[in-house]
C-alpha cells in the first residue's frame, strides 16, 4: 500500500513537473513566432492545433460519447466560455508579448491567481482578507517594478499599452476559471467544446481583418508548438498530477519554478538580457502569491 502510495506520488511529480517545464517555455515560443505571425495568426494556429491534439485525446480515451451527447445548454456555455478562452484571452496575450519584452509580459502574466483572488470577492461573494490584500499591493508593486524598469517613482513606462494589455489577460483568464467553478462537466470535454465554439470565432475574426492574407508560413511551427504545449498536452499532464498526487499543494507549489525557467530560457533562446528590475520585480509577485497562499491557508 505504501509502495503504490509513493508511485502515485511520484507520478504525481512526473506529470507536475512536465507541465511547469513545458509552460516554461511558452513565453518564449510566443517571441519567436510573432516574429512571423500577428496575435491572431498565431492564436488562429495555436488553437487549431491546441483543438486538434485535445479531440484526439478523447478519441483515443473513449470519451468521444460525451461530445455527442453534450446538450444545448452545455453548448451554450462553452459558446460563452469560448469567447473567453481561446478567443478574448489569448488575442489580449499575444498583443501584450507583441508590445513587451518577454521577460516583462511573462512576469504579469503571473498574478492572475492574485487576480482571480479579488475578483472572486465580487462575484463569489468571498471575503477580502488583509492578509490577501497586502499580498495584492506586494504583486502589484512587483508588477510595476518590472513595468518602470526599476524606476517605479518616475511612472516611465516601456510600453504602457503592453503592460495594460498584459494585466487585462490576467483579468480575463481570472474571469474564465471563475465562471469554470461553476462547470461540472469533465474538464478536458469542456475545454475541447470551449476550443470548438472558440475556433470559428478566430477565424471570422482573422477573416474580417484581413488577417488569412499575409501569413508567413515559417511562423507555422511555432504555432502548432503553442498550440500543443501551451493550450493542449501540458492542461491534461496537470490534470493528471492533480489526479494522482496526495497533496494538492504540494504540486499547486511547483509552478513557483516556472517563471524562472522561463527566464532561462528567454535569455539563452532570445538574447533579452535579464534585467535586475524584472527579477526584482518578480520576486516580488512570487512573494505576494505566496503570501497569498498562507493568508488562504491561515484563514481555514
Amino acid at each position: 500500500m505504501a509502495a503504490a502510495a509513493i508511485s502515485s506520488q511520484t507520478r504525481a511529480y512526473v506529470f507536475g513537473l512536465a507541465a511547469v517545464l513545458c509552460w516554461s517555455t511558452v513565453a518564449t515560443a510566443f517571441k519567436l513566432s510573432l516574429a512571423h505571425l500577428s496575435p491572431a495568426q498565431l492564436l488562429l494556429g495555436a488553437a487549431l492545433v491546441s483543438w486538434a491534439v485535445l479531440g484526439g485525446y478523447l478519441l483515443l480515451n473513449g470519451r468521444w460519447r460525451q461530445i455527442a451527447h453534450s446538450s444545448r445548454r452545455e453548448w451554450g456555455g462553452s459558446f460563452l466560455l469560448g469567447a473567453l478562452n481561446p478567443a478574448l484571452y489569448y488575442l489580449v496575450l499575444f498583443q501584450a508579448y507583441d508590445l513587451l519584452p518577454a521577460q516583462e509580459a511573462q512576469a504579469i502574466n503571473y498574478t492572475w491567481a492574485l487576480t482571480m483572488s479579488l475578483l472572486a470577492v465580487p462575484l463569489l461573494g468571498h471575503r477580502l482578507r488583509l492578509g490577501e490584500g497586502l499580498a495584492a499591493l506586494v504583486c502589484y508593486g512587483g508588477v510595476l517594478v518590472i513595468a518602470t524598469r526599476g524606476q517605479p517613482w518616475a511612472l516611465e513606462f516601456g510600453s504602457l499599452s503592453g503592460v495594460l494589455l498584459a494585466l487585462l489577460s490576467t483579468l480575463l483568464w481570472a474571469l474564465y476559471w471563475i465562471f469554470n467553478t461553476r462547470d461540472s462537466r469533465d474538464p478536458v470535454v469542456a475545454l475541447f467544446l470551449n476550443f470548438s465554439c472558440g475556433v470559428p470565432m478566430i477565424a471570422l475574426y482573422c477573416l474580417a481583418t484581413g488577417e488569412l492574407h499575409t501569413i508567413n508560413w515559417a511562423g507555422l511551427p511555432g504555432a502548432a508548438y503553442v498550440g500543443v504545449f501551451e493550450m493542449g498536452l501540458t492542461f491534461v499532464l496537470w490534470l493528471h498530477a492533480m489526479k494522482y498526487t496526495r497533496s494538492t499543494a504540494r504540486i499547486s507549489n511547483l509552478i513557483f519554478i516556472s517563471p524562472f525557467l522561463s527566464l532561462l530560457f528567454i535569455s539563452l533562446f532570445l538574447g533579452e538580457p535579464i534585467l535586475p528590475s524584472t527579477l526584482a520585480g518578480l520576486a516580488l509577485i512570487m512573494a505576494g502569491l505566496i503570501g497569498q497562499q498562507w493568508s488562504q491557508k491561515v484563514a481555514k
